[in-house]
């Protein structure tokens, strides 16, 4: 039987259209199955709804407990986590041990973050006491990208439930293995039926989910089906919506720097997971010099020399691309700028092994015309070649995204510049703009979401505030007095 559906704590057959998953990396079925009906994704929302009850007033100790359940059983699984991460998106084994291990340890990020940031608090007052408390939204549709199938769902689904509310989770179709591995986890520890339901599918169950009597939606993904899930809930002010859509990150390496340190940052930036992080730097800025084309040059030789491999191997530094759509995607992006003038320092190609495996590219786009300002998904980094810094930073924030971005560079002053005028929520420095850490805000402006970051600041979107002016009798007022009476 095929799981295409997680309602009300039990695996059952979807009623919707047949879909497989190929490995990119070997061609193999990895999940196949069929989808979700939308009559079953509005029965997952029922079993959802009528589970919120007893799930919202459980003492929030208890709701804790069972989700540090949830992450000894995590623990115990990592390998089968990262080995169906991997076998679904082709990820190198090692990124998706890595991203096992992220999932484990968001949980005490995310219980740290809730007491934090909606937690509760009470003062005394002449009149009796101030309150503040939290409250649960209800049920919260979750989709989960592709790119790290585990760990981002389980950013929105984890502080989602510690707050009270329960959730449908539709994972991404691209890789859908590792959702029944957690929803594995969750049984083990004790969640209640109904408070975590799944939908397999695509366009139609994703549909059917946007449609259904929601409270919230917890979205990871691309700009284009973010946007368009944000006009589908326009004049929705009813629906929390928590987008995060990737940017066209840019990175600025200027002298003073170490010119292999450089290089390898910059290669780290755009090349980590083949190119597949909404954290990528995508656009790298080197001053117009010698400095700057002996950083180039370094970039050149790293993106020739990257290791890429299937999976399974040994000591690959990256693998394919999730399909092979999403690789000829990149030829053809690459294709488009090298006609707008750019020009391929390394050009990225599709391998003669098939699937999804591309090769890592560098092109310079400086004297390149009409340059799209769009998120490529792939390990193709653009140069540009520039005369100061300010031009540098002026080019920098020329984009309607604004995820995360970088400086390379030893000189505290200009750090100081691009610390308080680049546009990026997550912004670091001698360091891959790919680096962002669980316990602190993940998201941007712009492009990049609608200010609602996730990791730490999940918590933030989670629940809502209620504040409460609280006496023991109600001769308070009056005894106080009544101005006018």
């Amino acid at each position: 039987m095929s799981k295409g559906a997680y309602i009300d704590g039990k695996w059952i057959a979807g009623d919707g259209d047949w879909f497989e998953k190929t490995c990119p990396a070997t061609g193999e079925t990895s999940w196949e199955g069929q989808a979700a009906s939308p009559a079953q994704v509005h029965k997952a929302i029922d079993s959802a709804r009528k589970a919120g009850e007893a799930w919202r007033h459980r003492p929030q100790h208890d709701r804790t407990r069972i989700l540090e359940a949830y992450a000894e059983a995590v623990g115990e699984r990592s390998e089968r986590i990262a080995e169906a991460i991997s076998r679904d998106m082709g990820k190198a084994l090692w990124e998706s041990r890595g991203e096992a291990g992220a999932m484990k340890g968001k949980i005490a990020i995310s219980i740290a973050a809730q007491v934090e940031r909606a937690g509760g608090r009470h003062d005394d007052t002449a009149f009796g006491s101030a309150i503040l408390s939290h409250r649960p939204h209800g049920v919260m549709a979750v989709f989960g990208p592709f790119n790290f199938p585990g760990h981002l769902p389980n950013g929105h689904i984890v502080p989602a439930l510690l707050a009270g509310n329960t959730c449908v989770f539709k994972p991404s179709e691209l890789a859908p293995a590792v959702a029944e591995i957690m929803v594995e986890c969750f049984e083990e520890a004790g969640l209640p039926p109904g408070v975590l339901n799944v939908i397999h599918g695509a366009r139609q169950t994703g549909a059917a989910l946007l449609d259904g009597d929601i409270n919230g939606l917890l979205f990871t993904g691309s700009a284009a089906t973010g946007t368009a899930f944000h006009r589908h809930f326009a004049g929705r002010p009813d629906v929390i919506l928590a987008l995060e859509m990737g940017g066209n990150n840019p990175l600025i390496v200027w002298d003073p720097a170490d010119v292999e340190a450089a290089a390898d940052i910059a290669a780290q930036s755009a090349f980590l997971t083949s190119g597949q992080r909404c954290s990528c730097a995508r656009r790298v800025f080197v001053p117009d010099n010698k400095f700057g084309e002996a950083v180039v040059e370094a970039i050149v030789e790293r993106a020739r020399g990257l290791k890429i491999g299937a999976w399974e191997e040994e000591n690959i530094f990256m693998g394919p691309l999730v399909s092979e759509k999403a690789a000829q995607a990149a030829v053809d992006f690459q294709t488009m700028l090298s006609k707008a003038g750019g020009k391929p320092l390394r050009r990225l190609k599709r391998m003669d092994r098939g699937g999804g495996f591309v090769t890592a590219g560098v092109i310079d786009v400086t004297n390149a015309k009409d340059v799209p300002d769009e998120e490529l998904f792939g390990p193709l980094m653009q140069i540009t070649r520039v005369k100061d810094f300010d031009v540098a930073m002026a080019k920098a924030n020329d984009t309607r995204f604004g995820l995360s971005g970088g400086l390379v560079s030893d000189d505290d002053a200009l750090w100081l510049k691009t610390h308080q005028e680049m546009k990026a929520g997550i912004l670091n420095r001698n360091r891959p703009t790919a680096g962002a850490a669980g316990n602190m805000p993940f998201g941007g402006p712009g492009l990049s979401g609608n200010f609602r970051p996730g990791a730490y600041y999940a918590a933030d979107y989670c629940a809502w505030p209620q504040a409460s002016q609280v006496a023991d009798v109600a001769g308070r007022l009056k005894a106080q007095g009544f101005p006018g009476g």
